[in-house]
């Protein structure tokens, strides 16, 4: 194969991203012709209604996918967290890289830490799993939604709008963004369970065994255990990436992952939450394991209400 077309968003991240991607294959196909086709997706359009209430599966991959399926491009990249669990027919999730960093971040002018907020603080976020974590925290706060891309909301924080924000620390360490706002800090994922697949970029592909065999360079072996435990629970527990779930599967040594997980009402007025230590042999089946627990304790009906509650 001579030439590979990514498919990609517009924006400055998916951007980083697809080219990070395309610097990757050129190292091991330096002969290879790789090429980026930009898309606007539905999520990059509507930037001032909360993605919650216009349907959060796909949001950021349908038109990428719609390429795919056309012919239009060989493969897309996406931010794995964006990635539903299913996929429809003719199309595969074909590698996921290496990890970055997998935490969300506090960034703020004036304060140095959630800690330090005083009652009343508004903390801008739009993600319901984050502001349910926020509440849980703080239930003192005030929270306000933030839409748009790295850039919009760092420029909405440093205009005043809010006391503070909550990013994917990722996006902005790639971006080198980290020094736009005066306190920028990560937050351990023992106080904020990020979402399934944090800081792991996803290549979907057609299932074309010639183009997956190419990608395969790209597939990170403890990236996908990890993100393999993340999205299976998702997948069990049937929740989309708008509704209040947090994951994270992290390896501990040779024999050992742990899953830290929770899901609840956005308000945090009720959650699950649970914190295991599992084989690592039995990556493909701990996820639905977990998820299971967490339907045996009424996961399920929790999540729907937690949907109703964020379609109103």
């Amino acid at each position: 194969m001579d030439k590979l077309v990514i498919a990609t968003r517009r924006s400055q991240l998916a951007l980083w991203q697809s080219e990070y991607i395309k610097a990757e294959l050129k190292k091991h196909y330096p002969d290879m012709e790789v090429e980026l086709q930009e898309f606007v997706t539905k999520g990059d359009k509507i930037l001032d209604v909360p993605l919650a209430k216009i349907g959060g599966k796909g949001l950021f991959t349908k038109e990428l996918e719609v390429a795919l399926l056309n012919g239009d491009a060989h493969l897309a990249v996406h931010s794995l967290k964006d990635v539903p669990t299913q996929f429809e027919d003719g199309l595969q999730l074909a590698a996921v890289t290496k990890r970055f960093d997998p935490r969300d971040a506090f960034l703020s002018n004036k304060y140095t830490s959630l800690e330090e907020l005083p009652k009343g603080a508004i903390i801008g976020t739009t993600s319901l799993r984050r502001r349910m974590a926020l509440k849980l925290l703080r239930p003192d706060i005030e929270l306000k939604d933030l839409r748009g891309n790295i850039n919009t909301r760092i420029a909405k924080l440093n205009a005043g709008e809010y006391d503070a924000i909550i990013l994917a620390a990722t996006g902005l360490q790639k971006l080198g963004l980290e020094n736009e706002v005066e306190h920028f800090k990560p937050i351990s994922a023992d106080t904020m369970i990020p979402s399934m697949g944090q800081a792991t970029l996803g290549i979907e592909t057609i299932t074309d065994p010639k183009i997956v065999e190419i990608v395969s360079v790209l597939n990170d072996k403890n990236a996908h255990i990890e993100s393999t435990v993340e999205r299976s629970f998702v997948d069990t527990l049937q929740g989309g990436c708008q509704v209040p779930i947090g994951v994270k599967a992290t390896i501990m040594d040779e024999n050992s992952i742990r899953v830290q997980a929770i899901v609840g009402m956005p308000d945090g007025s009720e959650y699950i939450e649970e914190d295991i230590t599992a084989d690592i042999e039995k990556f493909e089946t701990i996820g639905q394991s977990l998820a299971q627990t967490f339907i045996d304790q009424g996961a399920k009906e929790l999540l729907e209400r937690a949907e109703k509650v964020a379609f109103k």
